[in-house]
């Protein structure tokens, strides 16, 4: 049998020993840690027979806050691999002078930018926002799930299922070499005739079906399960943001869709979309993945930009400033974000009135952000400001995003752009809007709602040192960067010759290290503070004396979120209900009608995976077979009637007194 290649060839279709990178030694030691790591969980959960549980209650699970929890820490695992990815690069960039070539080859090199873009945007970035998203709006707007929990844990696994994909073609096969967009001519199959992109297009496909799904689902969500009296311009500010970002994820994912399945027909079956013959065009795939790609970027800094509007308001003491402005701005920077997409792609030569209506555009997109920006400071103005953790990665964003947003107008000039364009200056501005905004508006929220979602606070003193670890390796990580732009150093170069440019790049590396040492704390600080839990118990449901309807239920919340549905009268709902006297209802509680949990949504995205892997290596019956038991497995899950239960009034009851003797307890202490 194994000497008929044809045979080989049609059960393993281009999957050979070749595939496994045995040749190259950082390649065989990472592996060898993450098999010793994935082999000591798998024991471990096997040992302490927590299979059962993990299946019944986080696997299988529709409750909106597991997923939300879930996805959280999906982003933060692979937030380890894309930023080892980062360290590695500081590192060859560091040392590859003097005629030094490094200690990576040019072809390991651009397989780990181009994985270090991917994972960071999709597979960090976007996890932690929906993972926020999902966990907080239900609960902000008083639901009791997502309008489709069902839909909500198969999105969550279609997203693990892109990570998993990524993540394989670190040890079989490569990633692409592209950059992490994946522009053609570079992407066709005749420069890339590896997997690589074969990886990229399927892992991001599969991603794509769980975030275009986890969007539809958020929208009707806050369109149609708000609390009685919650109109829209009652709602709070992250509640909006989240319905922005959804409606551009709703509007912009199915663009990234068709241009990579174009992509796949260009590499598989040899149409000619976006080659340079028969009447192909590359940069139409270009305009096609910025129209996505530009929206994308507004997609992870508008949730971010709404948890900077809660904790202002919060650690301020006061209502936030301009809240209708601040809902008009949103709207503006969410329709303004598909009327910019070019700015990506000046030097491409569309000629000067294209590009100096996409330079206006995005000039004219800074202004509501700017609106933002001087609402969160009068917000702060003459508050009794509390620099509680979430207050001050607000104030390092503000610093910082402000930065980033004035070199991004630099940049929206085009003849500037045409110096700056392909230059380390884009990569400092790209990263100084993504950290400064994003990553910092992330941890702001993570240690704002971490009380809400598990019981008790964060360790300051950790989450301190991780803060100032941050903040001081970023400035020093990317500054130079933009030093190294001015000069004229183009980005993606893997060894350089000027030896005088050593000292910026020594700088950046040390700076990376220290945000290295801000991860690493950050990691210390959930071990310390799950450790220390009792010291850092809040039984009262509201620890930071907040004002939205999130903190008027119990720390964790309930399975069904709220007993009563809260009736709504202020923008500020909490906090109205704590100046009116609000009393909690005590009796008159009756069964709730909750959603089941079901096994299909991981076990669809699992066929889906294994069919994504079996396109890669061209393993056609995989995925043939994979694609008919997805369709089975579907239409299956119609026929299941039984996706619902009622949560009796006898244990509404238990647990509503459980809350009361809690409470009690906290206000005693």
């Amino acid at each position: 049998m194994f000497d008929n290649p044809e045979l080989i060839k049609a059960i393993f279709g281009r999957l050979n020993l070749e595939a496994l990178p045995l040749h190259e030694p950082i390649l065989v030691g990472t592996f060898a840690v993450v098999a010793t790591g994935g082999i000591a969980l798998f024991a471990a959960v096997t040992y302490f027979r927590l299979w059962g549980y993990l299946w019944r209650e986080w696997f299988t699970t529709v409750d909106h806050k597991r997923i939300g929890i879930m996805y959280m820490i999906l982003g933060i695992v692979m937030l380890l691999r894309g930023f080892a990815d980062a360290i590695m690069m500081r590192l060859q960039q560091a040392i590859a002078f003097n005629g030094s070539e490094g200690y990576l080859t040019a072809h390991h090199y651009d397989q780990v930018f181009s994985a270090h873009g991917v994972i960071m945007i999709f597979f960090v970035a976007m996890p932690l926002v929906t993972g926020l998203m999902n966990y907080v709006v239900p609960l902000q707007i008083g639901a009791r799930d997502v309008s489709f929990p069902f839909l909500n844990n198969f999105s969550f696994w279609m997203t693990v299922g892109g990570a998993i994909l990524v993540m394989m073609s670190l040890f079989i096969g490569e990633f692409a070499r592209t950059g992490w967009l994946a522009y053609p001519p570079l992407s066709n199959i005749g420069y890339s005739p590896d997997p690589g992109v074969d990886y990229y297009i399927w892992s991001l496909q599969v991603a794509g079906v769980g975030t275009t799904l986890s969007g539809i689902n958020l929208i009707c969500t806050i369109v149609k399960l708000r609390a009685p009296g919650m109109t829209m311009m009652k709602m709070p500010v992250f509640t909006w943001t989240a319905l922005c970002t959804n409606v551009l994820i709703v509007a912009s994912f199915p663009v990234l869709t068709v241009v990579l399945a174009l992509l796949s027909l260009d590499r598989y079956v040899g149409t000619n979309f976006f080659t340079n013959d028969f009447g192909g065009n590359p940069m139409m795939y270009v305009n096609l993945i910025w129209i996505w790609g530009h929206p994308e970027v507004y997609i992870l800094i508008l949730p971010a930009f709404g948890i900077f509007s809660e904790v202002t308001a919060t650690f301020s003491g006061k209502r936030l400033f301009g809240y209708t402005s601040m809902v008009y701005a949103t709207v503006v920077i969410t329709i303004l974000s598909y009327l910019v997409w070019l700015h990506h792609f000046f030097t491409m030569g569309s000629g000067a009135s294209v590009n100096s209506f996409f330079g206006i555009t995005t000039m004219i997109i800074s202004i509501p952000t700017g609106a933002k920006m001087f609402n969160w400071l009068f917000t702060m103005y003459r508050g009794r400001i509390r620099f509680e953790l979430p207050m001050m990665w607000t104030v390092a964003f503000m610093l910082t995003f402000v930065i980033g947003g004035m070199t991004g107008v630099l940049l929206a000039v085009p003849p500037a752009d045409f110096v700056l364009h392909n230059s380390l200056f884009l990569v400092a501005h790209f990263h100084n809007v993504i950290i400064g905004g994003v990553l910092f508006g992330l941890f702001a929220g993570i240690s704002y709602w971490f009380p809400k979602a598990f019981g008790f606070r964060l360790d300051p003193f950790w989450g301190k040192l991780s803060f100032w670890f941050w903040v001081s390796g970023f400035y020093l990580a990317f500054m130079p960067l933009y030093v190294l732009g001015l000069m004229g150093v183009t980005r993606r170069l893997r060894v350089f010759d000027d030896p005088s440019l050593q000292i910026w790049f020594i700088l950046a590396g040390i700076g990376a290290f220290l945000i290295l040492l801000g991860i690493g704390a950050m990691l210390v600080q959930f071990a310390v503070s799950i450790v220390r839990r009792e010291q850092l118990r809040d039984d009262t449901g509201d620890p930071w004396n907040a004002r939205t309807l999130e903190w008027a239920t119990s720390s964790p919340p309930p399975d069904y979120n709220f007993a009563f549905t809260p009736v709504v009268y202020d923008n500020d709902a909490w906090w109205d209900m704590k100046r009116r006297g609000y009393q909690r209802p005590l009796t008159g509680f009756k069964p709730i009608h909750m959603p089941s949990n079901t096994g299909t949504g991981i076990i669809l995205a699992g066929l889906a995976t294994a069919m994504g892997f079996g396109l890669i290596w061209y393993i056609w019956w995989l995925a043939a077979v994979c694609f008919i038991a997805l369709l089975a497995v579907a239409i299956g899950h119609t026929f299941n009637y039984h996706r619902d239960f009622d949560i009796a009034a006898d244990e509404v009851v238990r647990v509503e007194d459980a809350r009361t003797q809690s409470l009690a307890a906290g206000a005693q202490s």
